[in-house]
């Protein structure tokens, strides 16, 4: 198997776009191609086959392959959730909580996991592409790297820069970041690309060639800046919506350690729905639909939506007949109470919740992790819906004898999820990805405008095929493909 990594000058300089675009340009050429990513820090993940959990951007880019996810394109996720630690996911599976500076001395250990994987990628696939993590040139974490150039060195593949040129001083990230790798790491290094070029590209001209005669590297491509390209967030949370003559107004909360916010990507590109992220110090305001998403520190995050006062608010918009939606954790914050006996997110043992709605959760050391079909109850009607699970915790209580959804199979034998609250203005469920079928996200928008949305949902499946095709075209026009992929022969 080939392996070409692509690494980047800082974070959010175009790695997993790049990559997912040169996946889909091998997959049309009939290369079998795998993503890989040796570790990567984000609270969007997605649900393996297998019932593993790996990072969005690498599920992102499975689909640009055109191959089932697998839990050995991440073999190492790490899940923010506090200021200094995560949760350490090793294959797809939760192995513990660590400090920074415990997983630090832990990234030794690491390192064979992310062999391991690459290996039995090697056995499967015919090229590998690489998604490096923040920067190759962040001196701090050199010792023990598994990201960048340590997994580079590892198994000698040839990488590839990106750079912003859209954040300014393109010249200087590229050089600079070259010039803090070692001898060894510099020779990795066959070529740049530059990313988010707006403008004329004949003015930039001379400054390629002074950058390639400076280094001796090639620059390999420069791609425009996509202004209408929407695909998958790793993990920052996309505010803009589009909006035309919108018939519904959605409030997702924006909380602090929010996760899967994807979950909202077709509620926000579709025309008839404005949706909006309220924000540390923002007003929920008058909305048809308030959503409580998933959270990576449910109870933190419970006590900062109290501390912003929307408890108040969401009980406020409950008078007056609005809508209420918990989904993962903003399900649990809708209970009457939280209990964390064994502290797996919190040293607080019992808070207590929004108490909309009779039922208690207690977290467990157990992660839920599977890919699930069902039938949505809202609206007395039965809609066909799909999703995946991912979370800590067994809800109980009277409020889940009226369930949001039954499933017609599930690994764990579980028959229903969720609830309906018995003035129908309440509901939740454990299930991520629930907007993602354009006809169960319309039956749960006609079930929050009260039977009046009549529009159809917006079909992210085929949205999302349709930009990764877009963006392969990008890629075969402005970079030299026959280049990048010779690299290393």
């Amino acid at each position: 198997m080939k392996t070409l990594m692509v690494q980047g000058t800082t974070s959010d300089a175009g790695k997993s776009t790049l990559v997912a675009g040169l996946c889909r340009v091998a997959a049309r050429r009939s290369i079998k191609v795998a993503p890989f990513k040796p570790q990567n820090m984000a609270l969007n993940s997605a649900v393996t086959p297998c019932g593993g959990e790996i990072g969005r951007a690498q599920a992102l880019q499975a689909v640009a392959a055109n191959v089932p996810l697998s839990v050995d394109f991440n073999p190492i996720l790490l899940k923010p959730n506090s200021d200094t630690g995560a949760q350490v996911i090793v294959h797809g599976k939760a192995l513990s909580n660590m400090e920074a500076g415990k997983y630090h001395d832990y990234k030794a250990v690491a390192m064979d996991a992310v062999i391991g994987s690459h290996t039995r990628l090697a056995e499967q696939f015919s090229l590998c592409i690489v998604e490096g993590a923040g920067s190759p040139a962040e001196i701090n974490l050199r010792e023990n790297d598994i990201a960048n150039m340590g997994f580079a060195c590892k198994v000698s593949c040839p990488v590839i820069i990106v750079a912003d040129i859209d954040k300014g001083g393109v010249f200087a990230h590229l050089v600079g970041t070259l010039a803090l790798l070692s001898e060894e790491e510099q020779a990795l290094v066959k070529g740049f690309v530059i990313n988010r070029f707006r403008g004329d590209i004949s003015l930039l001209q001379s400054g390629l060639d002074w950058l390639e005669d400076y280094t001796g590297k090639p620059v390999l491509g420069v791609l425009p800046y996509l202004h209408d390209l929407t695909l998958d967030a790793e993990d920052a949370v996309t505010i803009a919506n589009r909006t035309e003559n919108a018939s519904l107004k959605i409030a997702v909360l924006l909380l602090p350690h929010i996760s899967n916010h994807t979950d909202f990507d077709s509620l926000r590109l579709n025309p008839k729905v404005d949706l909006k992220y309220v924000r540390h110090g923002e007003k929920i305001g008058s909305v048809d639909l308030v959503i409580i998403p998933g959270s990576k520190n449910v109870i933190n995050d419970l006590c900062f939506l109290k501390s912003e006062g929307w408890d108040i608010e969401i009980n406020h918009h409950l008078r007056y007949q609005g809508k209420v939606l918990g989904i993962c954790g903003g399900l649990q914050m809708l209970g009457q109470a939280i209990f964390d006996p064994q502290h797996i997110e919190s040293p607080v043992e019992q808070v207590t919740a929004l108490n909309l709605v009779r039922f208690s959760t207690e977290l467990t050391e157990t992660k839920h992790l599977t890919n699930v079909h069902g039938l949505c109850l809202l609206n007395d009607e039965q809609v066909a819906i799909r999703g995946y699970e991912i979370h800590c915790g067994i809800s109980s209580g009277p409020a889940l004898e009226k369930p949001f959804l039954t499933f017609s199979k599930h690994p764990q034998d579980a028959i229903r999820d969720g609830f309906i609250s018995d003035d129908n203005l309440i509901a939740g469920t454990y299930l991520h990805g629930l907007f993602d079928d354009p006809n169960t996200c319309s039956a749960i928008l006609k079930w929050a405008s009260h039977g009046e949305f009549s529009h159809a949902g917006f079909d992210l499946d085929a949205h999302r095929e349709k930009q990764l095709d877009k963006l392969a075209d990008i890629c075969e026009q402005h970079l030299d493909i026959e280049k990048i992929f010779a690299l290393g022969e």
